[in-house]
């Protein structure tokens, strides 16, 4: 295991002080198409690091048509499993890059996509567990985007099933674990508490205020949450720097709801 690299290179995704982070994740051409807010990946990148984001995530193509378009500096995560709304089955995510091409565009870190309790579940923790191995060898650090989705699964914010899908992370090996928000600090807790790995929460769809994105994020981060992956809540935003820079000041700095939404350019 290269515990170096991954060590380094965990530090362009995780505040070396806070060991907190603000990710954005920019996979969604793939999964849905241009939507709004990334028709223009390199114009979205640059608002996101301008407003003081930690890395953006997203899919080969964002290195080549967006990761620093103007030079500024924001960690990469390159998004290895796929699927698209218009397949047969949209819950089950193939592997369509190695972690080897994740180095070669210089990548600070991979991820990874499985829903648990899918039909295909088997072979999304096959591949987990494959490329964890490989992120091992390489010192490369793994994100696993670890949903609850399937027959079984009633809800998929419910704390049971999510906590159980983080701690599947953790005990294949993961650096990182991004999943559900519960819902509370007191049903959330439970699922950083379960989970040996920092946790990140998700965004989900597109909420009706930012207020309500900022309440969650302070919410999970009192309970133990090691900052956000969050997308359309992001690059979807009337003013997405001013809000990425709102979420990192709660993230990094430990800001209220209401200190942060004070906070201007």
């Amino acid at each position: 295991m290269n515990k170096t690299g991954k060590a380094i290179r965990m530090e362009r995704i995780l505040d070396r002080k806070t060991r907190k982070t603000v990710i954005v994740p920019m996979d969604h051409g793939l999964t849905v198409g241009p939507i709004e807010g990334l028709i223009d990946l390199e114009d979205a990148v640059n608002k996101v690091a301008e407003g003081g984001a930690n890395a953006v995530l997203g899919h080969m193509g964002l290195p080549l048509h967006g990761h620093r378009g103007y030079g500024r500096d924001v960690g990469l995560i390159i998004h290895l499993s796929a699927s698209s709304s218009l397949g047969p089955d949209p819950n089950h995510k193939v592997l369509v890059t190695s972690v080897e091409d994740g180095i070669r565009v210089g990548a600070d870190a991979v991820s990874i996509h499985v829903n648990v309790g899918a039909d295909d579940e088997a072979q999304m923790l096959a591949d987990l567990g494959k490329v964890a191995r490989t992120c091992d060898l390489w010192g490369m650090p793994l994100l696993a985007m670890m949903y609850p989705r399937g027959k079984k699964v009633k809800s998929e914010h419910d704390v049971e099933y999510v906590k159980h899908a983080a701690r599947i992370g953790a005990e294949l090996g993961v650096d990182i674990v991004k999943t559900n928000y519960t819902g509370s600090p007191e049903t959330f807790k439970e699922v950083v508490k379960g989970c040996s790995v920092p946790v990140v929460i998700a965004g989900g769809p597109k909420m009706d205020t930012e207020h309500q994105v900022l309440e969650m994020v302070r919410d999970a981060i009192d309970v133990g949450a090691s900052g956000l992956s969050i997308g359309r809540n992001i690059f979807q935003a009337e003013n997405p720097t001013l809000f990425v820079r709102r979420l990192s000041k709660i993230v990094h700095e430990d800001y209220t709801v209401e200190e942060v939404e004070k906070v201007e350019l």
